[in-house]
């Protein structure tokens, strides 16, 4: 009971918490003046000065241009401390470079906000690449996308798209470092360790010595949520006592990882003058989490029914790969707060989960709309609201519009691409690797599929999380993985700026009698279907050969 209580408390304040916050993220992106320029405004003048900076409205062009240039720098600055790490001070541990192409796999990982790791935290880098590098992309990587979904609603509404070095700095300054700041000193209330002393030495009860890790801790879980990064400082993730001490720590971090996502949607409804448009996207995304979220909690509480035959408790069947503090459900629920906001931290190791426990974070990749991370998540929801818009028009015989704008050839084109781009990514080398590398696989039959589906989902999905076990600190992984999340980050930036630079440059048409209005419940329903129907069974028969066959071959 108290398990459920803890859910119960855990949505309701992400609900009460959504609206708030996105009236400040809005706030604080505003071409209007607002009480936050009087704080940040001149910090944000000096960067301005200091960088170089013109805070001039850029072309949808131009944008894309700046986002892609200066993450590729980003990208090569922290390969080259990766790749030197051994040389630099901060490293107390005496940790060796990285080798080339781990260093760029993890370079491109951090810069996706995927986090996808092939290295174990707290072995694999200095004190100073985690603080200079990761961290810094930390920052970087979210503020990234959380522009240009600005960018996106702006061009929708048909406002100037902006100035990402301005977006990018906002983001910064005025999200997510004051919310990172306050979240790091609660975690180190809460016992996360924040400290740039060495790993210590532990004796044991049986008179053994322990080798324990420590580290700049807190400072890094607080950005590793709120940027929904995911990246473990240690190897274990947020399983570890270190990264995530209990209960609090647990709940504190799933609200950071679901509160810019959530309110994002009140942004947009913001942003466009119709507060209800925000709100039925909202009501959407969260019908879509809570059905996914009952899922995993029934399939994980359900237990192995070959294990239940045998007479173990269903409970202690199903804790293999979690936490005792945690349990089952805490665990069910950090899989699926992790997967819909993209993160991909965890508190359990998602290889251990049931069949059909282990598919729903699959499905939250590979829908990529349930809520979603930072600005990449949204986008795609405004990217399936167009499909749907463009799908009701055709069923009524009328030329779709959405915003005041018509969907025409050149939009719908830049759309399929888009929609194609997620599947090809995951698909393609997910046979490839199956074909070619089945040694680099742990799992037999359909967990394995399911295994390295999860890798390549993940990856295209900048999520991170993965079915460990699997060999991927290989050149094969390390490169096909590093491609796909740079391609699965970056081709959709481009194609969906691209969208709102061509709806922004056309004329608004007066609404009529017969304009699908895209506030309303019913195209809420159009919107779901849409997902279901476009991005679900896209992937259906990937799953039926994967986790639902597993399941159909548990027999009791």
């Amino acid at each position: 009971m108290i398990a459920w209580i803890s859910i119960g408390i855990t949505l309701l304040l992400v609900v009460l918490l959504a609206r708030p916050t996105g009236m400040y993220v809005y706030s604080a992106f505003s071409a209007e003046g607002t009480k936050l320029d009087r704080f940040f405004g001149p910090i944000e003048r000096v960067i301005y000065r200091l960088s170089g900076i013109r805070p001039e409205n850029q072309t949808w062009k131009t944008y894309a241009a700046a986002v892609v240039i200066s993450n590729g720098l980003m990208m090569l600055l922290v390969y080259t401390v990766f790749r030197t790490q051994a040389y630099l001070p901060l490293n107390p541990s005496g940790i060796a470079n990285m080798e080339p192409r781990l260093a760029f796999n993890t370079a491109v990982s951090f810069m996706a906000n995927t986090n996808l790791q092939h290295y174990s935290g707290e072995s694999g880098l200095s004190y100073l690449s985690q603080m200079i590098a990761i961290v810094f992309m930390m920052f970087a990587s979210p503020a990234t996308l959380l522009g240009v979904v600005m960018a996106f609603m702006r061009a929708l509404s048909g406002k100037p798209m902006g100035n990402f070095f301005v977006d990018l700095t906002r983001s910064i300054t005025r999200i997510f470092l004051p919310i990172a700041i306050v979240s790091a000193l609660i975690f180190v209330a809460l016992g996360v360790p924040q400290t740039l002393e060495s790993t210590t030495v532990a004796q044991t009860l049986q008179g053994e010595e322990q080798s324990i890790a420590r580290g700049p801790m807190a400072s890094f879980l607080a950005i590793k949520e709120l940027g929904n990064n995911g990246g473990g400082f240690m190897g274990v993730n947020s399983a570890h006592p270190f990264e995530n001490p209990g209960a609090i720590s647990n709940l504190l971090q799933m609200i950071l990882m679901l509160l810019v996502t959530t309110s994002l949607p009140f942004v947009y409804g913001k942003m466009v003058g119709n507060p209800k448009q925000g709100r039925v996207l909202f009501v959407s995304m969260a019908m879509l989490f809570i059905v996914m979220l009952g899922t995993s909690l029934t399939a994980e509480n359900a237990g192995n029914p070959a294990l239940n035959a045998l007479g173990v408790d269903q409970q202690q069947g199903s804790m293999e790969g979690k936490e005792t503090r945690f349990g089952v459900t805490q665990t069910a629920l950090y899989s699926v707060v992790t997967t819909a906001s993209e993160t991909g931290a965890v508190n359990g190791m998602h290889d251990s989960l049931t069949p059909i426990g282990g598919m729903v974070p699959l499905v939250n990749m590979m829908l990529n709309t349930v809520f979603g991370g930072v600005g990449a998540g949204f986008m795609n929801v405004l990217l399936y609201a167009l499909v749907a818009v463009f799908l009701s028009g055709l069923m009524v015989g009328r030329t779709p519009e959405f915003l005041g704008k018509k969907l025409e050839g050149k939009e719908m084109m830049l759309i399929a691409l888009t929609l194609l781009i997620h599947p090809i990514l995951i698909l393609v080398p997910s046979a490839i690797a199956v074909f070619a590398y089945p040694e680099t696989i742990s799992n037999p039959g359909f967990h394995g599929l399911t295994q390295v589906m999860y890798e390549f989902t993940s990856s295209a999905a900048n999520n991170g999380s993965g079915f460990e076990g699997l060999g991927d600190n290989t050149p094969f992984w390390n490169i096909s993985t590093g491609l796909v999340m740079y391609f699965g980050r970056y081709l959709s930036v481009i194609t969906l700026l691209a969208v709102g630079g061509s709806l922004a440059a056309k004329k608004a048409v007066p609404e009529t009698i017969g304009t699908f209005r895209t506030d309303s419940a019913l195209f809420g329903v159009v919107f779901l279907g849409t997902v279901l129907i476009v991005g679900a069974l896209t992937f259906f028969p990937s799953l039926v050969l994967g986790p639902i066959a597993e399941q159909l071959t548990l027999k009791p």
